[in-house]
């Protein structure tokens, strides 16, 4: 396993996440730090705990990319409302999911479609054993597909890679596992075209250079990287659209139908695409109690302004009107203790 950089609050200051409100929430009990928490009778058996004693390590990605920040204000929350707590930066989605398969962190952000490969024992998880402790509790903002490319490069349609220069992600990152499923929807491999094993930030760096023609950056829309080309380049981007997209929706019901809107990177015309939801996972191990704690000062107002402080997709996607969206009917569980506090929300019956 790779090394981790553990980042400590002192650090997560320094590279300005906004600071976590110690105000009690509307919704639930926040207690003083390190305090015994109490709740509601009925909320949970065996709920009255210090959350002192419990250490909440959260996995995020790259100090570059929109996992750092947002998983910074996971742990603002849960730091200052008395939990022993840091923030990890990792390289993403399937490292975050081995990590908390080998105990090296409590919460992590992953796509849900990489989770439920860990499950399934699938794509990049083939031949390793099902990772049947994993579990989902909540869905975050969507990743989208976006496969960009130049509007000189000549590329319009999916089959238009063949041959081609293809910068597909990391090797095993999920980016990378979005790529794989794109080509097999619509009857390709990599054999197929010339791909280059980058991340997308190397890919674009190439494209820039005139050595790749086109990249996978599976994302939130606005990628700073894309913004960035498209200061010296008029972009495009391949769509993902017709049998292929129903075929890949049915195969693999994580992702939903999505459009990438012209005025995000000015291109020409909307691009049809599709999307797959981020999520918070954790395993079986971290106690319900716990979990259903976490959800409670989360989506307490302090929670909710600290996390919305920390990224505009955090503010525009983060809510509890949403937070089941993307998880609640694919193979990763959610934790019981998630079931339970989204029952006593009224999301869940």
């Amino acid at each position: 396993m790779k090394k981790y950089l553990t980042l400590t609050l002192g650090l997560a200051v320094l590279l300005m996440l906004v600071a976590c409100q110690t105000d009690t929430p509307a919704n639930g009990p926040v207690g003083e730090t390190g305090s015994q928490i109490e709740m509601a009778e009925g909320d949970l058996p065996g709920a009255d705990f210090n959350r002192s004693d419990y250490f909440i390590t959260v996995l995020t990605g790259p100090t570059s990319g929109i996992f750092f920040p947002i998983g910074g204000g996971f742990f603002q929350v849960a730091d200052a409302a008395g939990y022993h707590s840091n923030v990890t930066a990792t390289g993403a989605t399937v490292a975050n999911i081995n990590a908390l398969l080998t105990n090296q962190g409590e919460i992590a952000i992953a796509m849900t479609d990489a989770a439920t490969q860990a499950v399934e024992a699938t794509y990049v998880f083939e031949g390793e054993t099902p990772a049947d402790q994993l579990r989902g509790i909540m869905g975050l903002w969507p990743n989208v597909v976006q496969i960009v490319t130049t509007e000189n490069s000549g590329i319009r349609t999916f089959e238009d890679l063949r041959g081609r220069r293809v910068g597909v992600g990391a090797p095993g990152s999920g980016v990378e596992v979005n790529a794989q499923m794109m080509f097999a929807a619509h009857g390709m491999t990599y054999d197929d075209a010339n791909v280059d094993f980058l991340s997308y930030s190397e890919a674009i760096d190439q494209m820039r250079n005139g050595l790749i023609d086109a990249a996978f950056v599976t994302s939130g829309l606005g990628n700073a990287t894309i913004l960035e080309l498209a200061i010296d380049f008029e972009l495009s981007f391949i769509p993902i659209d017709g049998e292929a997209r129903q075929q890949l929706i049915e195969n693999h019901p994580v992702f939903i139908e999505y459009i990438i809107p012209a005025d995000v990177y000015g291109t020409t015309g909307d691009t049809e695409s599709v999307a797959v939801m981020n999520a918070l996972i954790t395993t079986e191990d971290l106690p319900s109690h716990v979990v259903y704690d976490l959800l409670t000062l989360f989506f307490s107002d302090a929670g909710l302004t600290t996390l919305h402080g920390t990224h505009a997709t955090a503010a525009q996607h983060l809510s509890l009107e949403t937070a089941l969206r993307g998880v609640d009917n694919i193979s990763l569980p959610l934790h019981e203790g998630a079931i339970a506090f989204f029952r006593s929300r009224g999301l869940m019956e």
